[in-house]
C-alpha cells in the first residue's frame, strides 16, 4: 500500500522559509518520480515543483516559484523536500505531494499515480 505523508507546513510571515518534506512507504522510491501541487482556496490545484527518479538531476519548477522553491530528494530516506524561501502571501495554499509510476516528471496532476493528504501553508502580510 502506497502512503505519501506531507508534514512541515505551517505559519510564516512573508519572506520567510519553510522546509515541507514528503515520506514514501510502499513503492521504490528512487525509481519514481515526484512533484508537489498546491491548491489555494477556490483555485485549481497548480503545479509547484517535480523531481525525476533515481538521481534526481532534472528538475521542473512553476514560474511563479523559480528562484525561490527548490525540490530536492533522498533516496536513502524515501523523502522528498521541497525548500520554499522568499515566501509571498500568494504562496498560501494546502500543498500536496504527489508520486508517479514512472522516472520521468511531468507537470500534468493528472500524470500522478498516488497523492498525500496535503499540508497547509499560509504566509501572513
Amino acid at each position: 500500500q502506497v502512503q505519501l505523508v506531507e508534514s512541515g507546513g505551517g505559519l510564516v510571515q512573508a519572506g520567510g522559509s519553510l522546509r515541507l518534506s514528503c515520506a514514501a512507504s510502499g513503492l521504490t522510491f528512487r525509481t519514481i518520480a515526484m512533484a508537489w501541487f498546491r491548491q489555494a482556496v477556490g483555485k485549481e490545484r497548480e503545479f509547484v515543483a517535480a523531481i525525476r527518479g533515481w538521481s534526481g538531476g532534472s528538475t521542473l519548477y512553476a514560474d511563479s516559484v523559480k528562484g525561490r522553491f527548490t525540490i530536492s530528494r533522498d533516496n536513502a530516506k524515501n523523502t522528498v523536500y521541497l525548500q520554499m524561501n522568499s515566501l509571498k502571501p500568494e504562496d498560501t495554499a494546502v500543498y500536496y505531494c504527489a508520486a508517479r509510476s514512472t522516472i520521468y516528471v511531468t507537470t500534468i496532476a493528472q500524470g500522478y499515480d498516488y497523492w498525500g493528504q496535503g499540508t497547509q501553508v499560509t504566509v501572513s502580510s
